[in-house]
């Protein structure tokens, strides 16, 4: 028996189907079978047996080329996730009042684990380039959202975050962690965060918590422009506004939070 195939014998076949499904990532959107294998560390007869399961459930697609791509029916179950579905209903009518006064990026993000994950983008024409896809995972300590999520995350969250190594991503990222405890606390006091070139140097970010009906932080709201003349000052309230509008929808009542009209960065 082989080193992989001894390996498949010792794991569960909920682990080996969860293993193929995340072998794609937004870099390797499509795999060939032999791709599959090697990314999920299954054997290739594995690999085939699983995958044809996937693809007859409708998790998978295969293309004429037999090649594999997620399919609609995960999407479709993935969309269901309560966490993510009522917060999404609740949020988009102030995320689209944000982005018709501001036409620039808008983003809605929680938090899981030691990673911000984005429930909803509304991206803008003409806006600055992001990072940013729904569904995507992003570290807590660069981004607007990441840094209102992680200031007001668990004290034993903060810790681990703090006391692991930071990614730059810019040579203004704040990876020094006793910075970034500054940071974090500043964050508290104004609540809201300001995220200026520390993922891409063009692009700055305002952040601000959205409050669940019993107080808690249960997601972050973003405003993202080009940093080349952006006022975190006059769009901060902007953010705000639409943080507070999302939490009364939450709690059960709200109405729109801005007029109609654009306004300048």
């Amino acid at each position: 028996m082989t080193r992989r195939a001894e390996r498949d014998a010792g794991t569960s076949v909920t682990s080996k189907v969860l293993a193929l499904l995340e072998a794609f990532t937004p870099d390797a959107t499509d795999l060939s079978l032999s791709e599959l294998a090697r990314r999920s560390g299954v054997s290739l007869a594995t690999a085939h047996r699983r995958a044809a399961e996937l693809v007859e459930w409708g998790a998978l697609e295969r293309d004429a080329a037999g090649r594999y791509r997620v399919g609609l029916r995960l999407w479709e179950v993935a969309a269901l996730a309560p966490r993510g579905l009522g917060l999404r209903d609740a949020a988009m009518p102030f995320l689209e009042d944000l982005y018709e006064v501001t036409h620039e990026n808008v983003q809605l993000a929680v938090r899981e684990g030691l990673e911000v994950v984005f429930v909803e983008r509304i991206a803008g024409r003409d806006a600055v380039p992001v990072w940013t896809r729904v569904g995507g995972r992003f570290a807590l300590h660069a981004t607007g959202v990441g840094l209102v999520l992680l200031a007001n995350a668990p004290a034993a969250v903060q810790e681990e975050v703090l006391g692991s190594p930071l990614q730059s991503y810019t040579e203004k990222t704040v990876s020094d962690p006793v910075r970034l405890r500054r940071v974090l606390a500043e964050v508290r006091k104004l609540g809201y965060a300001v995220s200026d070139g520390q993922v891409t140097i063009d692009a700055l970010s305002v952040g601000a918590p959205v409050h669940a009906a019993d107080g808690s932080v249960a997601a972050a709201v973003s405003l993202v422009v080009r940093a080349d003349g952006a006022q975190p000052g006059s769009l901060a309230p902007l953010v705000m506004a639409a943080a507070r509008g999302i939490h009364r929808s939450l709690s059960g009542g709200a109405t729109r939070v801005f007029p109609s009209g654009r306004i300048r960065r």
